[in-house]
């Protein structure tokens, strides 16, 4: 069975892979929708040598297994000079060379158990405890003016968006329009509470966050996703301390579904 290791090993990582990129859309809680291609090829190839190192291992037991049964045990016994046929072959000059095997480390069968634990239970997307880790980062730098937002009320904005316009936007673009942001929700110990959305460039490990606080509604439970219906609340110079996070007027909040892809693209 040893033989076989690192066939499932392979097997089990590259099925995980496949899971997650091809037979779903749970690869976007780790990574840029760009990557799915590259994930599924990686996948494939894995399962693929899984398969080459099984065929590999079994052809190599059957060969030795031939070898064993075509040797003499009569001669062998007079061949080698420490061999008691009352004894058995127990000293150390009468193992048997086709059955001593070099295998690797047992510590590397842990490697199944993140491989097994992504086939069976994927981790979550990323949420407020993340969100929380995060330092206040901007989504522009420097003030400036910005492009006209589109016509009609309420206008769907990212959190990333409508962080940058409302900090940095020297045109003041948000000034009386509705503005629609969708998000989780996050809460400060204060019962401050915020529309919330990570933001990644490539994967899961670089995100930052982007935020707005929410007055004149009720908070939901922490994590819970909501769309949100307001308008902008100035606080604060712009490109300040004190315009940092934007703060949104509610009319309306609506528990949501997790979006399939829950980051926005920085």
């Amino acid at each position: 069975m040893r033989r076989y290791g690192p066939a499932v090993l392979l097997a089990l990582v590259g099925a995980a892979i496949l899971r997650v990129s091809l037979f779903s859309d749970l690869y976007l809680r780790y990574v840029q929708p760009g990557l799915r291609p590259y994930l599924v090829v990686s996948g494939a190839a894995l399962v693929l040598l899984a398969g080459v190192t099984a065929r590999t291992a079994h052809a190599r037991t059957a060969d030795d297994d031939r070898r064993h049964a075509d040797r003499d045990p009569v001669r062998e016994g007079h061949r080698d000079a420490g061999h008691d046929p009352a004894r058995g072959a127990g000293r150390h000059g009468d193992r048997d060379p086709v059955h001593e095997h070099t295998h690797g480390p047992r510590v590397a069968w842990l490697l199944a158990l993140p491989a097994a634990a992504l086939l069976l239970f994927p981790p979550p997307a990323l949420g407020s405890y993340s969100a929380e880790r995060d330092a206040a980062r901007r989504a522009a730098q420097g003030v400036g003016t910005f492009p006209a937002l589109p016509d009609g009320n309420p206008v769907d904005l990212t959190l990333g968006e409508f962080g940058s316009r409302a900090v940095y936007d020297s045109g003041h673009s948000l000034r009386g329009r509705t503005v629609r942001l969708t998000g989780f929700v996050t809460r400060d110990a204060d019962g401050t509470w915020y529309v919330t959305r990570l933001l990644v460039s490539c994967c899961a490990a670089d995100a930052s966050t982007a935020k707005a606080e929410v007055r004149g509604a009720d908070a939901p439970a922490v994590d819970t996703w909501v769309s949100v219906t307001g308008t902008w609340h100035p606080e604060g110079a712009l490109g300040s301390d004190a315009a940092w996070p934007p703060v949104v007027d509610a009319t309306s909040v609506r528990p949501v579904p997790q979006p399939g892809n829950p980051y926005e693209q920085r």
